[in-house]
C-alpha cells in the first residue's frame, strides 16, 4: 500500500506486524488509515492459512494503532452493523438482454455498410430535429456507429452497465430508462448546440445514461439505510460515477468524441436512477 507497490526485503525485516485480517477490504481500510498519517504500510498475503498481515514502520507502530483504534471507534459510533437479510435484494443480471443489445447494435453497423445513406438519415442532428422536426434522431443514433473499435467500445461498455443497473433497478426498469435517458441525452446537445449544425452518432450516450443510473440508484439506497452517513459517504455513487465519466467519457487529442453526449447522457441517467430508486421494488428481486 505504499507508493511504489513493494515490500522492502533487503537486509533484516524493518517492518513489524500491525495486525492480521481474514478480509483484503478491511486490511485495506486500516491501511488507508495509515497512509493518511503520512506513514507508509504494505498489506500482506499471509501464505500459511490464508488471510492478510498489515505492516509498517515499527518505530509509529504505538501511534499508528492508537489512530486505528480511533478509527473503528468512530465507525462503531457512526455505522452501526446492520441485519445484511435488511439490504435491498438485487435483481437477476438478465445476461440476455445485453446479448440483444450487442447483436441489434452489430446487425445496425452491418446495415449502416449496405446503405451508407442510414446515417444522413437517422444520426443525431440538431437541425434535423429542431428545424426539421426529425424527433426520431435522437433515438436512432444510439444505434449507429463510425467504425469497429466505436461499436465494439460501446459493446462492451453497454452490456457491462447495462447489467450492472439490470442487477440494481430489475431489466425491465434499466434498459428502457438507458435508452429513454440515452435518446433525451441526445436532444438535449441537440438543443444546446442549436443553431449550430451539429450531428453525432453511437450508443455511448446510452452507456453514460447507464453508468448514471446506477450512481443515481446507488445514491438513493444510501439515502433510504437507517443510519446516519457522512455526506462524502452518501454522495460516494455519485462522485464515482463522476469519477468514471470523466476517465472514460472525455476527449483525446485529435478525437471526435461526443463529450458534451457522454455528458447530457450521464446527467439524464442520474435523474432517472434517483426518481427510479424511490419507487417500490418489483417481485423479481431476489
Amino acid at each position: 500500500m505504499d507508493p511504489t507497490g513493494h515490500v522492502p526485503t533487503d537486509g533484516a525485516d524493518p517492518l513489524a506486524d500491525v495486525d492480521t485480517y481474514t478480509g483484503l477490504h478491511e486490511a485495506q481500510e486500516h491501511a488507508l488509515v495509515i497512509l493518511a498519517m503520512n506513514q507508509p504500510c504494505w498489506v500482506v498475503e499471509s501464505m500459511p492459512g490464508g488471510g492478510y498481515v498489515l505492516r509498517a514502520d515499527p518505530e509509529a507502530l504505538p501511534g499508528i494503532r492508537r489512530e486505528i483504534d480511533a478509527y473503528d471507534a468512530e465507525q462503531r459510533r457512526t455505522v452501526p452493523i446492520r441485519d445484511a437479510s435488511a439490504e435491498p435484494a438485487l435483481y437477476p443480471a438478465a445476461g440476455w438482454v445485453a446479448l440483444v443489445w450487442s447483436i441489434v447494435l452489430a446487425a445496425v453497423f452491418f446495415w449502416q455498410q449496405v446503405d451508407p445513406k442510414l446515417v444522413r438519415d437517422a444520426a443525431s442532428s440538431s437541425t434535423g430535429l429542431i428545424d426539421h422536426g426529425e424527433w426520431w434522431r435522437p433515438f436512432t443514433a444510439l444505434f449507429l456507429h463510425a467504425d469497429v473499435a466505436h461499436l465494439v467500445g460501446n459493446l462492451f461498455g453497454g452490456a457491462l452497465f447495462g447489467v450492472l443497473a439490470s442487477r440494481m433497478l430489475g431489466a425491465v426498469r434499466a434498459w428502457p430508462l438507458i435508452l429513454l435517458s440515452g435518446a433525451v441525452g441526445n436532444a438535449c446537445t441537440s438543443w444546446l448546440t442549436h443553431p449550430a449544425e451539429f450531428s453525432s452518432i453511437g450508443a455511448s450516450t446510452a452507456v453514460f445514461a447507464a453508468l448514471g443510473l446506477l450512481s443515481g440508484s446507488g445514491f438513493v439506497s444510501l439515502m433510504r439505510i437507517d443510519v446516519k452517513l457522512s455526506l462524502l459517504r452518501l454522495t460516494a455513487p455519485i462522485i464515482g460515477g463522476i469519477a468514471l465519466l470523466g476517465w472514460m467519457g472525455g476527449s483525446s487529442p485529435g478525437s471526435n468524441t461526443d463529450v458534451l453526449g457522454h455528458v447530457t447522457g450521464f446527467v439524464c441517467g442520474l435523474f432517472g436512477g434517483v426518481l427510479c430508486g424511490w419507487l417500490p421494488r418489483g417481485s423479481n428481486a431476489r
